[in-house]
C-alpha cells in the first residue's frame, strides 16, 4: 500500500509514481502490501528536517525514514520518503531530465536507503 502526499501547488502525477513503486517492489520482491509513503514538501520544511535528522543546513531532494529500524520486514512497514519538489526541479534542470524522472530517481533512492 502506498499513499502519495503532495499539495497542490507540486505538479505530481499520482498514478505514473504508484505505477513506477509497483514495478520498484516487483524488482525488489517487496509484497505489494507493505506501507510507504511519499511525501513532497518544500524547501524549508525540508531544511528543517534535514537539520534536526542529518544536522545539515540545507534542502536535501530526497530523505528517507523507516517506520521502526529495529522492526522486521514482516511487520509490513517500509516507511516515509520525502521528497522536495524545489529541489528535485532544480536538479532535473542542473542534469538536463524530465522532472518526472528525476522524482522516479529520488523514489527510488530512498526506497534503497529504507531496504539497507
Amino acid at each position: 500500500m502506498m499513499h502519495i502526499i503532495a499539495p497542490s501547488r507540486y505538479k505530481v502525477n499520482r498514478k505514473r509514481i504508484k505505477v513506477f513503486v509497483e514495478s520498484l517492489y516487483k524488482a525488489y520482491a517487496i509484497p505489494i502490501d507493505y506501507h510507504l509513503n511519499c511525501i513532497f514538501i518544500g524547501k524549508n520544511k525540508m531544511k528543517t528536517i534535514a537539520s534536526k535528522y542529518k544536522k545539515e543546513k540545507v534542502a536535501l531532494p530526497v530523505l528517507s525514514f523507516p517506520y521502526k529500524e529495529d522492526a522486521p520486514l514482516e511487520e509490513r512497514l517500509l516507511g516515509e520518503i520525502f521528497l522536495c519538489y524545489p529541489q528535485i526541479v532544480l536538479l532535473a534542470a542542473e542534469r538536463n531530465k524530465h522532472v518526472e524522472d528525476m522524482i522516479d530517481a529520488m523514489i527510488k533512492h530512498g526506497l534503497e536507503n529504507l531496504l539497507k
